[in-house]
């Protein structure tokens, strides 16, 4: 699997080496060198903060694991890769990776950070910076540091995934897939939060460093917290629900997976079911020229129809969607664009220019207002939430009496529904990263 990946690596660079030239052109620029970044230490300690590697230097080469070190980038030569491996016994320097990948590039080992100055072309012409900019950089002679026009461009263009980065995020699916399955066995054999969650990383293979984002492990009303972070350590009191929301990363590339599991509830069970077939229908809906937007409008409707079935709410789903009240129980938005971030950059952007698309009015957090491409990959997330802020407001406002609070009492303590995949837009049909992981796995 690795030879086969490693395949199509050169045509992944070559368009990132297009897309860097055309912006450079654009920006009266010569060269770029984006740099991997360092772990920064927490206040009036010698301990450092989780090391996360640019987002453009893991586009330049999969290397997670190399802080302090470059890619120097000028059109028309090899892009040079400044490895950084320091001479140290404290801790074990990061490997050099024996792949295929790095035929692709001038490869410089340099034991000292500062040994990378005299590597990085800056005698070539203006060469911006692109990364986290440290003081120590302030005298090397960069013509610009993470110029906004460059930046906005290369963010833009990001967006429409090459093959290979589709094919990372396909691995990273079978990934999460794998362990959301450790987590839901785990959790019907009576672990906890905490031991669900590491049944996950250990299924996964991943330290918990290593993962795109910290697991959302939620039981009971934890699920009701859209990004809960508790990893309650206790098996003790009722099991009526599991909300996870975890994903997995290969070679700097995200899957974002959320699924919803009842545990005995037969009313709860159906309802997670009927989420699942609202999900299924929105993904449908990933289609080339497809504004994103309506994709969001469109989830809103389903739901409000979903919450009207379920007798939860007291009026027509049009009615629901028009006056808010669908807001109070699907307060966020459909989904995002998905990459070397888990949220990745550029999801409201009109253009190169940085100029943004709004959002609808009254949705204030959805993340992706672009039109679909064939490239995008984006998450589809619609879920139900019974949240007690929201819940309130809404008890004193308009929307209370079109609210049935005797079904609302009865579901509160199952938190609520979030059901997540990663799905691919394509020429045609959409290709769902997430599902076809799981049928893999069955």
């Amino acid at each position: 699997m690795r030879d086969d990946i490693d395949s199509s690596f050169p045509e992944h660079l070559a368009t990132v080496r297009r897309r860097t030239d055309a912006a450079l052109v654009a920006h009266g620029l010569d060269g770029v060198a984006v740099y991997a970044g360092c772990p920064a230490y927490a206040f009036l300690d010698d301990h450092t903060y989780p090391y996360l590697a640019n987002p453009h230097f893991k586009q330049w080469a999969p290397l997670t694991d190399a802080p302090h070190s470059f890619i120097c980038y000028v059109p028309g030569s090899k892009p040079v890769l400044c490895f950084h491996q320091p001479a140290d016994y404290w801790h074990r320097p990061p490997d050099l990776p024996d792949e295929a990948w790095l035929g692709e590039f001038q490869v410089e080992i340099v034991r000292d950070p500062s040994a990378a100055r005299d590597l990085l072309r800056l005698g070539r012409g203006r060469i911006a910076f692109i990364g986290e900019w440290q003081q120590e950089f302030a005298a090397w002679g960069f013509a610009a540091v993470n110029p906004p026009g460059l930046l906005n461009q290369l963010h833009y263009d990001r967006a429409v995934k090459t093959p290979y980065e589709i094919d990372c995020m396909r691995r990273a699916s079978a990934m999460a897939a794998r362990g959301h399955i450790a987590a839901r066995d785990a959790f019907l054999a009576g672990a906890s939060e905490f031991e669900t969650h590491l049944a996950y990383c250990a299924a996964t293979g991943l330290q918990e460093r290593e993962l795109p984002y910290g697991n959302i492990i939620a039981f009971n009303e934890g699920a009701a917290v859209l990004h809960y972070q508790h990893l309650d350590r206790s098996r003790g009191g009722p099991r009526r629900s599991f909300l996870i929301d975890a994903g997995a990363q290969f070679r700097g590339y995200a899957a974002d997976i959320t699924r919803t599991y009842a545990a005995g509830d037969a009313g709860f069970a159906a309802l997670v079911e009927a989420m699942d077939t609202v999900q299924q229908k929105l993904c449908t809906a990933i289609r080339s020229g497809t504004d994103y937007r309506d994709v969001h409008l469109l989830a809103h409707r389903l739901i409000a129809g979903l919450l009207r079935d379920a007798d939860v709410i007291d009026c027509d789903a049009d009615t629901a969607v028009a006056t808010g009240l669908s807001g109070v129980f699907f307060p966020h938005g459909v989904g995002h664009l998905l990459g070397l971030q888990v949220h990745d950059v550029a999801g409201l952007a009109r253009d190169a220019s940085g100029a943004e698309i709004p959002r609808p009015p009254g949705h204030p957090y959805l993340r992706l207002t672009r039109t679909l491409q064939p490239g995008f990959v984006v998450t589809v997330e619609p879920g139900i939430y019974f949240i007690d802020l929201l819940l309130d407001v809404a008890r004193a406002g308009e929307h209370g009496p079109m609210i049935r609070w005797d079904t609302v009492e009865r579901l509160r303590p199952f938190g609520g529904i979030r059901i997540e995949d990663d799905v691919v837009c394509t020429a045609g049909a959409p290709e769902n990263l997430t599902r076809k992981a799981f049928a893999a796995l069955a």
